[in-house]
């Protein structure tokens, strides 16, 4: 049996274990996703659908999220100087179909998912790091107070030099005031 499925705007003709790539769709590694878009069933009585049939659908179990190779977009006008340069890549996703099903029917595999294992990993590891992150604040504070120090001679550095300024502020007011600037002769 196999089945016409349609997504990301194309069409596929699958069968159980096909493996197809397809533009991206939600899920994680080892979900099962249902493509419902069913145009067609083949086999020993083949079904068409207008558009598409209804309570068909084909289960899938994502097998991978990847990207697809560049393709370099390159547009050009001859004797303009008019060159541009463009790269893509397209998200995909890898699909193992499972089952086609007919007549309403639900997956009858459900995922084995890993996400148990991970919480738990995930859980460890964050005691982990917060064990490193307590022995490493200590340290942190040792720098944090030894940066400060340094700076304290520079504020004294910047206080000497303000009376410098005062004083040159002083000597100003005391000495002759300058002569205002001569008036332009009008002619």
């Amino acid at each position: 049996m196999f089945a016409v499925i349609r997504t990301g705007g194309k069409q596929y003709r699958v069968a159980p274990n096909d493996i197809i790539e397809i533009e991206k769709i939600a899920g994680e590694p080892g979900d099962i996703v249902e493509l419902g878009e069913v145009l067609l069933l083949g086999g020993d009585s083949p079904k068409t659908g207008s558009p598409t049939i209804s309570g068909a659908m084909v289960a899938a179990e994502v097998i991978e999220q990847k990207r697809d190779d560049k393709i370099i977009v390159f547009k050009k006008k001859r004797r303009q100087g008019y060159r541009r340069t463009k790269g893509h890549r397209q998200m995909l996703t890898a699909l193992r179909i499972t089952e086609i099903l007919t007549d309403g029917k639900k997956p009858s595999k459900s995922a084995a998912k890993p996400a148990p294992k991970k919480v738990e990993a995930k859980a460890e590891a964050k005691a982990d790091t917060k064990a490193d992150t307590k022995a490493t604040d200590k340290p942190a504070k040792k720098k944090a107070e030894t940066k400060p120090a340094a700076k304290k001679p520079a504020a004294k550095a910047a206080a000497k030099k303000a009376p410098a300024k005062a004083a040159a502020k002083k000597s100003a007011a005391l000495a002759p005031a300058k002569k205002p600037a001569a008036k332009a002769k009008k002619s």
